[in-house]
Parts: C-alpha cells; structure tokens; sequence
C-alpha cells in the first residue's frame, strides 16, 4: 500500500526531519537513510517502523540540519603554541631582527588552532529523531488507512460479483447433475448396444458416475471463503497475507468445480471467477 509521512522535531538551530514512503511488497522489507555518524540509529528505527507496519516496501529517511555547529569546537593548541613562540623569539634574537612578534604571525602558522569534532549526545539526538520518526509514521498511516477504506470497497464489490456466479452455478447443479446422468446413459448404451444389462443397474451405475459430478461440496466451501474474506475485512489489523492465501483455497476449489462439470456455460461461469479471483489478488496485494 502506498503512503507518505513526514515529521520534525527539534529547533531551527538543530532539527530533525524524517520522511517515510511506502509501496507494495508481500513481506515488510525497509531500507533507511541515516545521516553520517548516527549508524547506530539504524536498528531503533527498524523496531519503531515494524511496530507501525507489517507489510511493504518501506523507505526512511532521517537528516539533521544544524549538527556542525553543535557538534564541533575550536581547539588552541597551547602547548604548540608556546614552542612557536619560543621558535620566533629565537629567530628575533639570533638575527637581530627588528619589531616584534605580532598575533597575525602566529596566526599562519600550521596546528596552532583545529576544529575538534564533539560527540553528540546520542541519548538526546535518538529522542528528537523518534520523535520527528513518529510523526512521519503516524502521517503515513493515515494516508494508507485512506486508501485502505477504498481498496476495502473495491474488494467488495469484487467479492460480491464473485459470489454472483457461484450463485448462478449453484441453481444450475441440480439441472446439470440430471443432465450428466442422462449424458452417460445414453453413452454407456451406444458402447453396448445389443447387450443386455439390467435397466436398475445401468440406471445405478450411471447415477453412480455423475455423482462424481456433484459439486455441492466446491460451492459451499466457496461460500465459506466468501464469509470468512468478508469478515476479514472487517478485523481492525493487518489480514492482508490471510487475505492472499484464502485467495489460494478460492482458486483452488473454482479448478475443482470446472474440472468436475464438463458443461460449457459452467465453464465460461469458471472464467468469469478466476477473473474475479485475480483481480482480488492484485488488490489484495496492496493491503498491509
């Protein structure tokens, strides 16, 4: 399922911002964005987004403005600058040179100050990045709970259009029952014509073999799939990969029912659910 959140958290000065995507995919797969230095906020934000998603391909990016300045320092390195200095004064009186030693001369010369990196407070930053984390995911909820109340429609007009046909099948098994059987006798009285077979046993095997016709059975488990996929949709939690192998047993019992009934309207019936079956699939690939 699609989405997109963002949070801040933070000041102008030092401020954290985190920005989520999320697209399709059967497992919850995440891939994070940490700025340099904050490797170690890469299995907190793994834990914080799996406690918000189950399913998708998930895409975090956390940055931090302002971290240069609170998180670097000038340092005077005294001890090389008295050694300098000694140098210098060395120089003035070994050559006589004229005037003295001026600040700017100091100032050129090499390690006398250096830009010490300072460790931030992880504890302080992890708070401000949850924090800024948080507000992206909740965000991206409410996008994808949006578009899961849409898909949450459109399956169900799906699912009512396949329930159609399995109504249409199942007032037409009586009548194609009685009809293999009528199919088979008079098939089994061609192959042996001229052979005298007792009419109640011909009869009794005959109804015997369209039995295995019968596909009450497939119908009512259909039904029950049927029931069971709306009371899914109905949990308020993740049912997508539930969703996605009840699709499998639809599937499964449609070849069943087909490949029982040797009837070309049941057939076309078949096409017309699996075609119902896939486009349930596809839409329930997008639910969490």
């Amino acid at each position: 399922m699609t989405g997109f959140g963002r949070g801040e958290a933070g000041s102008p000065e030092h401020l954290w911002v985190a920005e989520v995507r999320t697209v399709n995919h059967r497992f919850l797969d995440q891939k994070i964005a940490l700025p340099r230095g904050y490797a170690g906020f890469e299995e907190p934000v793994r834990k914080q987004v799996a406690a918000h998603l189950t399913r998708g391909h998930v895409e975090v990016q956390l940055t931090v403005s302002g971290e240069k300045m609170a998180g670097a320092r000038l340092r005077l390195n005294r001890e090389l600058a008295q050694q300098y200095h000694d140098c210098l004064l060395d120089l003035h009186h070994a050559f006589a040179l004229e005037g003295g030693i001026r600040l700017a001369d100091m100032l050129t010369l090499r390690d006398l100050i250096s830009l010490e990196e300072v460790p931030p407070n992880m504890d302080e930053e992890w708070a401000l990045a949850s924090t800024a984390l948080n507000k992206a995911l909740i965000s991206c909820e409410t996008m994808r709970q949006q578009e899961g109340l849409e898909l949450k429609a459109e399956l169900a007009g799906l699912l009512r259009a396949l329930e159609s046909t399995v109504d249409r099948i199942a007032a037409q098994k009586t009548e194609i029952l009685q009809q293999r059987q009528h199919e088979l006798g008079e098939r089994v009285r061609k192959l042996l014509a001229g052979v005298d077979l007792d009419p109640m046993r011909l009869a009794q095997e005959c109804a015997i073999m369209a039995d295995k016709s019968d596909v009450t059975e497939e119908i009512a488990r259909l039904k029950s799939h049927i029931a069971q996929f709306v009371r899914f949709l109905d949990l308020d939690e993740a049912v997508g990969r539930r969703l996605d192998f009840l699709l499998q047993e639809f599937l499964r019992e449609v070849n069943t029912l087909c490949s029982k009934i040797a009837n070309a309207d049941i057939a076309q019936l078949g096409v017309e659910m699996k075609n119902d079956i896939e486009k349930l699939r596809e839409q329930v690939q997008n639910l969490e």
